[in-house]
């Protein structure tokens, strides 16, 4: 690998501002462990806002300046260092508020936008997966959330139902 080029966390930060594509954060991986204990993933994954216009080809600013920088796309992600980093463009009201809401922090040295816990667990409860019921418990426990705030975000963006169902189920209320 050529060794000027930029790997892991610096990289993907910088990839994420490129193309127009303003106030990247990231979404799993990072978010998760800063919130809670290491978890296995596959991959990282920055949200990023995507400007009108681009709606057919949402990426192409990214991928574009990703090969010219020698980070080759590797299925839906695109290889940076030892890396595997999938970009998401904003897909809801919920993701949106989560991007804009995202707190900054220092990650090797970078400033790196990260979703907030709360936002992080009501995501994973929109999808319904059972590894992201298992990160809700993690961020539950770890202090960095708690169910009210889950509640009123869950209650915010029509996922009240969805919420009192994963509670019933696994918080025993």
């Amino acid at each position: 690998m050529d060794s000027t080029r930029e790997t892991g966390g610096p990289a993907t930060a910088r990839i994420a501002g490129r193309g127009r594509h303003r106030e990247p954060c990231a979404v799993r991986c990072y978010c998760a462990t800063r919130y809670t204990e290491p978890v296995f993933t596959i991959d990282v994954d920055v949200l990023v806002t995507i400007p009108n216009g681009e709606e057919l080809n949402p990426l192409r600013g990214i991928h574009e300046y990703c090969e010219k920088k020698g980070y080759h796309a590797e299925g839906a992600t695109i290889r940076v260092g030892e890396w595997p980093v999938q970009f998401i463009p904003v897909f809801s009201a919920l993701t949106q508020d989560a991007l804009e809401n995202a707190e900054t922090v220092e990650f090797e040295g970078v400033p790196i936008r990260v979703v907030r816990a709360g936002y992080l667990a009501v995501i994973a409860l929109s999808t319904g997966r059972s590894k992201d019921h298992q990160r809700i418990l993690s961020l539950l426990e770890s202090g960095n959330t708690s169910r009210s705030e889950l509640c009123a975000l869950a209650e915010h963006y029509g996922l009240a139902a969805t919420w009192e169902k994963f509670a019933k189920r696994f918080l025993n209320e």
